[in-house]
């Protein structure tokens, strides 16, 4: 696909008025995502009126260093249109704007300036006048958004533990929750410890953030925001928790696409943890023809690291991880802890997302393109049923599973009754690496179920469900082994 969405024939110069018309209607709509991606086509257009057309590295240079391709067109075209050129750019820094990147707004108005002739004053009169409104008011109206912070990170690194810290420490700040899962069976709900009435959580388990439910995260970012409106208790912070085989930049992208998100949040951050024990495997994991990795993704998009669980590996491979999140990402602040353990000022209210440095790495960021495609081979498993299971069951099933399975086992997790035991049991996994004890207990009256959902590659769904089943049998008499399940575990790092 190919820039501002376009997959067939490109415009050609004759359409330049109509694409103008739509960009200036997105614009006075504050459809500034539609009104940048109109204006790359639009580029595409005015480069074919040039014989030979322009190739890619020419429109990236009309659009990303707009004075240094003004100086070399002017002489290498003398008969250049001038006012096409500097009318793309002038829409294109408003585009810009409306989307806050500055600097880009900045760049394009000046070489509007520069571009448009002496018979074009109003025209060049306005982008004076709109390059000066960036510079004086931009940054005031930023500040005035609510923060939104996206926490991503691979299955099993620990972001629902940091989520935990951050919802439990004493800081005094209103806190809106998105929770996005890829299992079929919702559990992170019951993982995250609601300090007080003052957070507030919302909770998206039908498809992943980052393609299928992006609509619904517009939504629910909405919803949010009406809701304090109404209430007249604004947020501080908003905390988007993305499942862990999300790829942020689509997320990211979502602030751009949508008026009243882009109005009323902006993107402060994506802070992505690090699972210290698993990362390099992920990185080198071998994925089909045309399916991103997302844990390099993850990393080359982050604005903060924690590189978590470092009291599970040495410290040679504690160097080696670092020198490989710095081979992807150089210029990333990383901080290594031990669950998630990190001063919130690191990861919050730290203005770490700039849209301007995005696109200078990344020139089709803001295009339209296609979905995040998934890796086919991975799925989710899930499991949600009535009753209690036996815990010797139980403890020999999961042994057996991890050993000959974990390889393949992203991620498990699960919120489970125990026959004779009051409290709720939480079970999670990591491949072979497992953290597991008692929750709270169940209350009175409650209907005891055990959720259950696994995450990985070529999962047997009929093996695990029918594993699962097994444990609902009580122990043979006799045979009952200890289990250490249900002791609270505080000792490695945890896996949420």
């Amino acid at each position: 696909m190919g820039l501002g969405g376009w997959d067939q024939k490109p415009p050609g110069p004759e359409q330049l008025p109509r694409l103008f018309a739509e960009a200036a209607t997105a614009l006075k709509e504050e459809r500034y995502f539609d009104s940048y991606n109109t204006l790359s086509q639009a580029a595409n257009a005015f480069a074919h009126s040039f014989n030979p057309p322009f190739g890619s590295a020419e429109i990236g240079l009309m659009m990303g260093q707009p004075g240094e391709f003004l100086d070399i067109i002017v002489k290498d075209e003398p008969r250049v249109d001038l006012q096409t050129l500097g009318r793309l750019w002038k829409l294109r820094g408003e585009s810009l704007h409306g989307l806050g990147s500055t600097k880009g707004a900045l760049t394009m108005f000046h070489a509007a300036e520069r571009a448009l002739p002496d018979d074009c004053a109003e025209e060049r009169a306005e982008a004076v006048a709109k390059r000066r409104k960036v510079e004086n008011h931009l940054e005031s109206a930023r500040l005035l958004r609510t923060p939104v912070t996206v926490l991503t990170g691979s299955l099993g690194s620990g972001k629902t533990t940091l989520l935990n810290r951050i919802l439990r420490s004493h800081h005094g700040k209103r806190i809106a929750v998105i929770e996005n899962e890829f299992g079929e069976v919702g559990i992170d709900n019951s993982l995250v410890e609601m300090k007080s009435t003052e957070e507030t959580i919302v909770e998206m388990n039908n498809g992943c953030i980052c393609c299928t439910v992006r609509g619904d995260l517009i939504a629910a970012l909405k919803k949010l925001l009406r809701q304090a409106k109404e209430k007249a208790k604004p947020f501080d912070f908003i905390v988007i928790e993305t499942t862990g085989l999300a790829d942020p930049a689509p997320v990211a992208q979502t602030f751009m696409a949508d008026a009243f998100v882009q109005k009323f949040t902006r993107l402060d951050g994506i802070v992505t943890v690090v699972d210290a024990k698993h990362i390099i495997q992920h990185l080198d994991d071998e994925k089909p023809e045309g399916v991103e990795n997302e844990a390099l993704e993850q990393i080359a998009f982050a604005d903060r690291v924690l590189l978590n669980k470092c009291d599970l590996v040495a410290q040679a491979q504690l160097e080696e991880v670092d020198k490989r999140i710095r081979s992807i990402n150089r210029v990333v602040q990383i901080q290594r802890t031990v669950k998630c353990e990190v001063d919130l000022d690191f990861i919050l209210g730290i203005h770490g997302f700039d849209l301007d440095r995005t696109l200078a790495n990344d020139a089709t960021f803001l295009d339209d393109g296609g979905e995040h495609q998934h890796d086919d081979r991975v799925s989710s498993v899930g499991i949600d049923l009535p009753g209690q299971v036996d815990i010797c069951k139980l403890d020999n099933w999961l042994g057996d599973l991890l050993r000959d399975h974990g390889k393949d086992i992203y991620r498990a997790k699960g919120v489970l009754a125990v026959r004779g035991r009051k409290e709720r049991f939480v079970f999670q996994a990591v491949h072979m690496q497992q953290n597991s004890g008692p929750q709270a207990a169940w209350e009175d009256g409650e209907e005891r179920r055990c959720k259950m959902v696994f995450i990985g590659k070529n999962l047997q769904r009929e093996m695990l469900v029918e594993g699962f089943m097994r444990c609902y049998e009580l122990c043979d008499e006799g045979t009952c082994k200890p289990t250490a399940l249900m002791q609270p575990n505080e000792g490695s790092s945890g896996l949420g």
